[in-house]
């Protein structure tokens, strides 16, 4: 058994070393300043049409990018956000405060595959669409309304909350492990069949595509995408630990 385990292990090193990092475009199509966040990587102010680029290690994993919404940072990086606040820093070191439409990934997984959702268990802020630059993989996309439709019990400043962050009941926050949809989960499901609408949502919203690809996350992706001109870049590489 511990051979087996030393053996998995020491394969698991050698694909990684193998691996490259995977460029992620993040880019905002809404017709409004976000403030794009990404843990690993931080977070920049991104004008209409405006992409910010992350190089994102192989074998990263709990990995979120998501947009943060009605923000005012000093410039030491201080300050606060309506939607998707990270404990008030421009530069994200944890992950940020629903609600927030989140895309979320692990990267070089089993069998060199990458794990992709995009998921509106923290609630919703911004249209969002997750998708490959690379490989022969599907995009996800989040493209509804949902802010415009949400419950009134739900609706907040910027946003529409996820049930748990109002309700703290074990029906909706899944604490003990075994929970199912609800109707708070159902309409969230409804707007976005590719997202996950609550913790175990797992069967119909994990995305896998082959390891060592690129991607881009687009902000309000209806409003369309320029793929050539008509915006800015600015690359920021992830160190190697």
């Amino acid at each position: 058994m511990a051979s087996s385990t030393i053996l998995s292990f020491l394969l698991f090193a050698l694909l990684l070393a193998l691996s490259r990092a995977a460029t992620f475009e993040i880019v905002n199509w809404c017709p409004f300043t976000v403030w794009a966040a990404a843990v690993p990587g931080g977070g920049r102010q991104l004008d209409r049409g405006q992409t910010w680029v992350l190089d994102v290690n192989p074998g990263t994993t709990g990995g979120r990018i998501w947009a943060r919404t009605g923000c005012s940072f000093d410039g030491s990086g201080s300050g606060s956000c309506q939607t998707g606040d990270c404990g008030g820093v421009l530069a994200c070191q944890g992950y940020g405060s629903p609600p927030n439409t989140l895309a979320e990934f692990a990267l070089n997984q089993f069998d060199n595959l990458d794990f992709l959702d995009v998921s509106l268990v923290d609630g919703f802020n911004v249209p969002m669409e997750f998708s490959p630059i690379t490989g022969n993989c599907s995009a996800i996309r989040c493209l509804a309304d949902i802010k415009g439709q949400c419950p009134a019990e739900l609706w907040t400043p910027g946003g529409c909350n996820n049930p748990c962050t109002v309700f703290k009941t074990d029906e909706y926050c899944c604490t003990s492990g075994s929970c199912g949809p609800t109707n708070y989960s159902n309409f969230f499901k409804s707007n976005c069949p590719d997202a996950y609408s609550y913790p175990k949502d797992d069967a119909t919203s994990t995305f896998t595509c082959p390891g060592n690809g690129d991607y881009k996350v687009i902000f309000c992706p209806s409003d369309g995408y320029p793929t050539r001109f008509g915006r800015t870049a600015v690359r920021f590489v992830i160190p190697r630990a």
